[in-house]
């Protein structure tokens, strides 16, 4: 992990968080999309990940959201799979998903974080309260992210980012 902007609070900002977002292609997948003869997408997801929803909401109490741009079955099977209630499929503008949260949820900014890999995830950096990215996400989501995580998108940045955040709340072990 390497540390950006404002990480010297991280412990603190991690002791707020209630909902932890994250853009599912290129986070937790590799952003590579397949499709058969009959032009049927598929996703790889790595299972770590789903561990670390998992170990999230039961070690802390933190709740899982995934916001994507694309409008795929394959990403709505993996949120029921994982429980994930908060699944916003098709979300070109991901500010706006993210405020539209915020407010039916009645959460602070300091309350949520968002994980994001590509330039269409920075407007939703500037609304929560702490950001990450994946090791191979863009230079410019990498120069505005508060944690640049050691692993790639698909290959278990997810869990890598919320074993950092119950490492902060002393919880992991």
């Amino acid at each position: 992990m390497t540390e950006g902007r404002g990480a010297t609070a991280f412990s603190v900002r991690a002791r707020r968080l209630k909902l932890v977002l994250t853009d599912c292609d290129g986070v937790l997948t590799d952003g590579g999309v397949y499709y058969s003869e009959r032009g049927e997408e598929l996703k790889r997801f790595n299972i770590r990940d789903g561990m670390g929803v998992e170990r999230l909401k039961m070690r802390a109490g933190i709740e899982t959201g995934i916001i994507s741009g694309e409008c795929s079955p394959a990403i709505l099977r993996r949120a029921e799979k994982l429980a994930i209630t908060e699944c916003h499929l098709g979300a070109k503008d991901k500010a706006t998903t993210v405020r539209t949260l915020l407010h039916q949820r009645h959460l602070s900014i300091e309350q949520v974080a968002y994980l994001g890999d590509d330039v269409n995830d920075l407007p939703a950096f500037g609304l929560v309260g702490l950001s990450a990215c994946p090791g191979d996400a863009c230079d410019e989501v990498k120069a505005a992210a508060d944690i640049l995580l050691e692993l790639w998108g698909g290959h278990g940045a997810f869990r890598e980012f919320s074993e950092i955040i119950l490492k902060a709340l002393a919880l992991a072990d």
